[in-house]
């Protein structure tokens, strides 16, 4: 079996925020599906994961996706798009554009694209019914645009009703919690023909926590609201966590 080389692509969602780690590290669903994938082919991989929170498709673009191909990888996996719904102003058509262009260097390449759709947080944040509509014709625009490409892996996640529901997310309601990156996870290593460890679709539910009301606004929202006046990023000056190759070593007993 040839060697698969992994890399992921993409904003926080694919950095892992939200998903953190009793030392302070944010795994994510894709480390989850890079060490699930080791565990089902009983075969070391090596992982990259150039993803940074906050980014905009077209920084990703512009930063990320050459990057990734210089390391020559067999899988690249692409979501992007999400940061660019929360803009007033946002282009459905440049974002699906985007998702074109990366599936067209793939092909030039010669890898295999793992195309992703994020998860649906529109029910629990401000603006819920402009992020759905934007939300709901960006995942049938790059589903249509891609109709005919059934060597495309992938793994939409926006349609997923369950995963849109409070159990499945962090404490600012944007991002997936542990729980909801693993259910990501599960579709991925599933699209990818995979075994899906058990549990990993719906698990135990975690502890409730979040703040309600005015202190969730001052909490969450005034931020990134100041952000956006600003024009700053809390992606500014990040690196990505996996910038090269890692080796990932199938573990014995396979558990989370």
């Amino acid at each position: 079996m040839a060697s698969v080389r992994y890399v992921a692509l993409g904003d926080s969602f694919t950095e892992g925020i939200g998903d953190d780690l009793p030392d302070g590290r944010e795994r994510g669903w894709a480390d989850l599906v890079a060490q699930g994938w080791a565990d089902d082919t009983g075969a070391p991989i090596e992982y990259a994961n150039l993803a940074v929170r906050s980014k905009l498709i077209a920084p990703i673009i512009a930063e990320q996706l050459e990057a990734a191909l210089a390391l020559r990888p067999t899988h690249l996996s692409f979501n992007g798009g999400g940061n660019d719904m929360l803009r007033p102003r946002t282009s459905i058509s440049q974002i699906v554009d985007a998702f074109s262009h990366v599936l067209r260097r793939c092909d030039e390449e010669g890898v295999t694209l793992i195309l992703l759709s994020g998860a649906n947080p529109s029910g629990q944040l401000p603006l819920s019914r402009v992020i759905q509509r934007r939300g709901d014709l960006l995942s049938a625009a790059v589903a249509q645009r891609i109709c005919e490409r059934p060597d495309v892996v992938t793994a939409f996640n926006w349609p997923d009703r369950e995963l849109s529901t409070p159990p499945y997310w962090s404490q600012d309601r944007l991002h997936m919690n542990a729980r909801g990156h693993h259910r990501v996870a599960a579709r991925v290593l599933d699209a990818l023909g995979l075994a899906v460890p058990a549990g990993w679709w719906s698990l135990p539910e975690l502890p409730a926590a979040g703040l309600r009301g005015a202190a969730y606004y001052r909490t969450h929202v005034g931020p990134w609201v100041r952000r956006r006046l600003t024009g700053t990023s809390s992606g500014d000056g990040r690196e990505p966590k996996h910038p090269t190759w890692v080796r990932i070593d199938p573990r014995q007993g396979r558990t989370e």
